[in-house]
């Protein structure tokens, strides 16, 4: 149970970090649909988020609540991908980093959906629609931005070069994951990656772009090795739990 557990909460983190993260660029879009669009990708996540926290907090079965694991965590509890709380450097970082986490949520969610955990199976149910949006908008503008200026191609691949390495976090497997294949709630992230890899590659080429020339990756995020960064999200994100606690609206 405990496995089941943490493995839902590695579900939820990265919609929860990066929903957080995306929200931090309401009302500095390009142009106000996109600014608009970039703000309901943030609420889709809040939302999907809050679907596995619910179902973490029933595993627990404690009095434990979605709330509770949501914001009072200490960081090293938090187990999101890397790849979620790099900065919003620029749009073009933005969009590479949707890219990335997108084509992989699509992929994720869908073989989800027969998931032999009920549960689990009616989340990616439910949230495949929002992630096929998603991966569709992240890869027209990785796309219309790499084969664009000179000035947007450069930073488009900057991008998709800088946070190349930050993708490993995605593919790890531990013996959580192991269990879960085992019992039929998750898959393979071996067979995973590699049709990610090919839908990477092809948006990369349709871009005019290159893929990344230094292919290393990092990883441990799965398991609550973060960057630097995910502390100042969590600071925001918990500085009115930790201000006023248990405080009801």
């Amino acid at each position: 149970m405990e496995n089941l557990y943490k493995y839902c909460l590695r579900l939820a983190d990265n919609s929860l970090i990066l929903s957080h993260r995306l929200a931090e660029y309401s009302s500095k879009g390009p142009y106000l649909e996109e600014d608009l669009a970039i703000s309901n990708v943030a609420l889709d996540h809040i939302g999907q988020a809050e679907l596995f926290l619910n179902y973490a907090a029933q595993l627990r079965n404690d009095g434990t609540t979605a709330d509770d694991i949501a914001f009072r965590r200490a960081e090293k509890k938090y187990l999101n991908s890397q790849l979620v709380e790099q900065p919003n450097t620029n749009f073009a970082y933005i969009m590479a980093r949707q890219l990335y986490i997108d084509a992989y949520n699509f992929l994720l969610y869908t073989q989800l959906k027969e998931s032999s955990d009920k549960t689990i199976s009616a989340i990616a149910t439910k949230s495949l629609k929002e992630v096929t949006y998603h991966f569709r908008r992240s890869k027209e503008w990785v796309i219309r931005l790499g084969d664009g200026t000179a000035v947007s191609k450069s930073k488009m691949q900057e991008a998709i070069d800088d946070l190349w390495m930050y993708t490993g976090d995605l593919f790890m497997e531990d013996e959580i994951d192991k269990e879960m294949i085992l019992k039929g709630i998750s898959f393979d992230q071996s067979e995973l990656k590699m049709e990610w890899k090919k839908i990477i590659e092809e948006t990369i080429v349709e871009a005019k772009i290159k893929m990344p020339e230094n292919q290393y990756v990092i990883t441990g995020g799965k398991i609550g090795n973060h960057s630097e960064h995910l502390g100042h999200i969590i600071s925001d994100m918990q500085y009115l739990q930790r201000a006023y606690p248990d405080a009801k609206w």
